[in-house]
């Protein structure tokens, strides 16, 4: 049952807040526009914020990488970049100048990186979304409200490849399945490389009813080679371009157009079917067809129509092995699903630079793979909308779907709302109610899902977080509830949290996923990021951390006892190394990989770990895992290897492979997974990925490969074939050859 204390935390964390609002004011000041950054401190974040601005333009640019037009000469330069690392506070080593134009229907910005080493240039990638830590890359984001908290994100290699994204409440939040249409033309020259780009301002939102306005806004530039990474304005290397709170300002934009934020994405689909899993009627060839509808009702809020919702293309779920006798969390890779997905964020969330104890792997209120999907398996969807954005400082998301009867469920209703409420001070309190509902004879009853949460972020550096939720559904018995409270501090040198949670034998939220039931879990870590001058060396992290369960009757579960190191090297490559002391009191007896089974008993036993990740620049990369030790009443030695290799831009090559050695009473087996993918790009709008998987414990080889033809913007055809064989009997258990075609109309 939950304490008296627990379910007190979400209002004592508010009084804390209205009595000490002014704790997460942010403190950097404004430097005047054009004004040199000040003299290297060593915190990049105590240097003024740089001024900008924006000129106007009624001459053409014609889009070709090269800054040779008329227009160009009248605006501003930007330069003054300030390293975050490997040297925080320094200038950069490489300059870098940015100009920024506008006219009535673009934001033009022009980007020069002088370079003493043309040939070093390091540009591997040629599709969207690419990796942007192994390249080259200049990146802008774009706060176009001034709130601080919220941007629009791109990044941009030599060869003109884009990663985009949305990014909510100062970095907490990266949405990198939202795409925009943006324009685009790189060249790379004697001095360096050049970024010529165009965004439409309907690809943006703002407020169009401002003449006047300043937006706030960021430029990255990374030299890959050096590991250097340098801000316009500047940030620590535990921060990113995105963290807004921290971003310089650009002003001079006036007369925005009023863009109607319009966009309808149709969709043509035939496919043939067949394999043992499949059900009869599903079988053979079909097709299909559906619609997208993406409108701003508001500056601020999106809604979002699907008709014969459709997930072809997306690629199939990486295989893994289950050491544990809890239920693996899988992540959504749906675009729809994902996309402003932070706004529905509710439980044990993962926040980039803390060690937390517990993250959406372990509870989470709702998880969208819940919604059409079963096992893996699709389920069909007939309809559904979502509205997402916000109104002032109150954030909401609502979302309706519906899923046909398939895979022996009923049709179902999904119901999801989301509301919060941010204070300048840094704090958040919100709610959210989920439902799932049986539609028709046989519908199954529903399920209810309920939960009041609390941030608080004080400065950027301690973040207090607390919530509570119940679920409700036909025969509840039990406790239905669970509750945390928790606190984490991490600032440049120290990184500390703590934190208590409990979750009810009974809480089964219908919409949401949940690792471990009926438990009283605390946690709690202490580790340091000391930056020595050591060579080679960028800085050490050493910590302790504890985790102590108990059942809901305070009797010892398990408790996990680590000390670690993690290294980060000059060139970008990790080292980590991890030793655990486990105790496990097991009260119902599981096998492991379908293999060898644990028995009831308790069990105390030492495990160990050392992992190297090599620097992505260089075109052969790659992952080495070693751990070993006990495993319950036997032991356990794993080797888990990856592999990159790009030997040309139009090329990657992949390799994963893991093995398990594992050995109980009266049972020796191994549990191994392999994987090998092969990407090729015949330019920036043609590619082929194919991927295939093994998997011992399964006995299954899944293999994907998809074509996919960018042939406008944000339009896509796909070819894609999907085959899941048992490998022991050679059955074809499922296997789908799909043609796909989309194409996005604004308005």
């Amino acid at each position: 049952m939950v304490s008296v204390g627990l379910r007190w935390t979400p209002v004592a964390l508010l009084a804390l807040a209205l009595i000490f609002p002014d704790l997460g004011a942010q403190a950097a000041g404004d430097a005047g526009v054009g004004d040199p950054p000040s003299v290297a401190t060593g915190d990049p974040e105590a240097m003024p914020r740089p001024h900008a601005r924006a000129a106007r333009t009624h001459l053409p640019i014609k889009l070709d990488g090269v800054l040779d037009e008329e227009a160009w000469a009248a605006a501003e330069l930007i330069t003054g970049f300030i390293q975050s690392m490997p040297d925080a506070g320094a200038p950069a080593t490489e300059p870098t100048v940015v100009r920024i134009l506008y006219d009535e229907e673009h934001l033009y910005i022009g980007a020069l990186m002088l370079d003493s080493n043309p040939q070093g240039i390091i540009r591997q990638y040629l599709n969207q979304d690419f990796e942007t830590h192994d390249d080259d890359v200049f990146a802008v984001t774009l706060d176009t409200f001034q709130d601080r908290r919220n941007s629009f994100m791109f990044l941009i290699n030599p060869n003109g490849a884009v990663k985009d994204g949305q990014t909510f409440d100062n970095s907490r939040t990266v949405n990198l399945a939202w795409e925009g249409v943006i324009h685009i033309e790189t060249t790379i020259h004697e001095e360096g490389w050049t970024a010529e780009v165009a965004i439409p301002f309907t690809t943006l939102r703002y407020r169009p009813s401002e003449e006047e306005q300043a937006w706030g806004m960021n430029f990255l530039r990374r030299v890959r080679r050096k590991n250097e990474d340098s801000y316009w304005a500047p940030v620590d290397r535990r921060n990113r371009v995105h963290t807004m709170a921290y971003g310089g300002t650009v002003s001079g934009l006036s007369g925005l157009p009023r863009p109607r934020n319009l966009t309808l994405k149709p969709y043509l689909k035939a496919s043939e079917a067949s394999g043992i899993l499949k059900e009869p009627a599903d079988r053979g060839g079909s097709g299909d067809v559906g619609l997208d509808l993406k409108y701003g009702v508001t500056p601020r809020l999106t809604l979002d129509l699907t008709y014969g919702t459709d997930f072809s293309q997306v690629e199939v779920d990486q295989e893994r092995v289950n050491l544990t006798r809890f239920s693996l969390f899988f992540p959504e890779k749906r675009d729809f699903f994902m996309e402003n997905s932070g706004v529905f964020s509710f439980g044990d969330l993962s926040e980039r630079n803390y060690r937390l104890g517990a993250s959406p792997r372990d509870f989470t209120l709702f998880h969208s793979r819940r919604i059409g999907l079963a096992g893996g398996r699709p389920v069909p969807i007939m309809a559904g909308g979502r509205l997402t954005g916000s109104a002032g400082d109150l954030e909401l998301g609502l979302l309706a779907m519906r899923t046909e009867s398939a895979l022996g469920l009923p049709r179902e209703d999904f119901t999801v709302g989301r509301l919060r409420r941010s204070f300048s001070s840094g704090l958040q309190v919100g709610g959210l109610f989920a439902s799932r509902d049986g539609v028709g004879d046989g519908g199954g009853g529903h399920n209810r899902s309920y939960g009041a949460d609390i941030n608080y972020s004080v400065n950027g550096t301690l973040l207090l977080h607390s919530y509570l939720a119940a679920t409700d559904y036909p025969g509840v018995k039990g406790n239905n509830r669970a509750a945390r409270i928790s606190a984490a501090f991490r600032d440049p040198f120290w990184d500390l949290s703590a934190l208590y949670r409990e979750v009810g034998d009974a809480f089964d939220p219908g919409l949401g996923f949940v690792a471990r039931r009926g438990i009283r879990h605390g946690y709690g870590t202490v580790g340091i990021h000391p930056r020595p001058r050591f060579p080679g060396i960028l800085e050490l992290n050493p910590y302790l951390e504890m985790h102590y369960i108990t059942d809901l009757h305070s009797a010892l579960e398990t408790r996990e006892g680590s000390m670690g190191l993690g290294v980060l090297f000059s060139d970008g490559g990790q080292l980590r190394s991890q030793l655990t002391d486990r105790f496990e009191a097991i009260g119902e007896a599981f096998l492991v990989a379908g293999e060898g089974e644990v028995p009831v008993g308790r069990y105390r036993f030492t495990e160990a770990s050392l992992a190297y990740t090599a620097s992505a620049a260089r075109p052969l990369s790659g992952q080495l895992q070693l751990a070993g030790g006990g495993f319950f009443s036997g032991t356990r030695s794993s080797l888990t290897l990856s592999g990159d290799w790009r030997p040309i831009r139009y090329l990657a090559l992949g390799l994963q492979a893991q093995r398990n050695d594992i050995s109980l009473p009266g049972k020796q087996f191994t549990a191994d997974v392999m994987g090998a993918r092969v990407d090729l790009a015949g330019s920036r709008r043609i590619f082929l990925s194919s991927f295939v998987q093994y998997n011992t414990a399964s006995e299954e080889v899944v293999t994907n490969l998809r074509l996919n033809f960018i042939h406008a913007p944000l339009s896509d055809i796909f070819l894609v074939f999907s085959e899941r064989r048992d490998v022991e009997g050679g059955r074809i258990l499922e296997r789908e050859i799909t043609l796909k075609g989309t194409k996005l109309l604004s308005f």
